[in-house]
């Protein structure tokens, strides 16, 4: 590839959409967080804490820009090209549009928030998408959920692939 961006969350400690901010609910439970129907997460992804830092095993020696996603506590982003209202832009569709890209490939954690709704959001702002299916992982809060998701994305105009599909192009 020739361009190599990532996304992080970067959740502050008070973020809305933790469970265990609001005491008796749980993680799955359901509210409303200014206007929006919000899931509750466990604790995850806290800004300059160890959870927030990308795996060990992740090279990110050629990764030119980290977009940095959950930083308002109340809304959420699973996109990493807005919040959940669209209120809010992380930046990576103004950077992708300057670096003239018009096809994506996404691979990352999860396949069935933050990758889906990722996908959606591209080809919502006319970015060709690839969603390399085996290097994603999905939540699956309800059975279907990952079937769902790849057939939401597929229907938006996503390619889903597997990787193998990807090293045969390179050869």
């Amino acid at each position: 590839f020739d361009l190599i961006v990532a996304a992080q969350d970067w959740h502050p400690h008070h973020h809305g959409s933790f469970a265990a901010n609001y005491p008796g609910n749980k993680p799955g439970d359901r509210i409303t967080l200014n206007g929006l129907k919000q899931i509750l997460w466990p604790v995850h992804c806290v800004q300059n804490r160890r959870g927030a830092e990308f795996a060990s095993t992740f090279d990110r020696s050629r990764v030119v820009r980290v977009f940095q996603k959950g930083i308002d506590p109340r809304i959420d982003s699973y996109s990493t090209f807005f919040d959940n209202a669209h209120r809010r832009a992380t930046g990576l569709g103004d950077f992708l549009k300057e670096k003239a890209v018009t096809d994506i490939y996404l691979v990352g954690l999860a396949l069935d928030y933050c990758v889906k709704f990722s996908a959606l959001d591209a080809r919502g702002i006319g970015l060709n998408v690839h969603v390399v299916v085996d290097a994603c992982r999905g939540i699956a809060l309800e059975p279907g959920d990952l079937k769902e998701a790849l057939e939401e994305m597929e229907q938006s105009g996503a390619t889903i692939l597997q990787s193998s599909a990807l090293r045969s192009k390179a050869l």
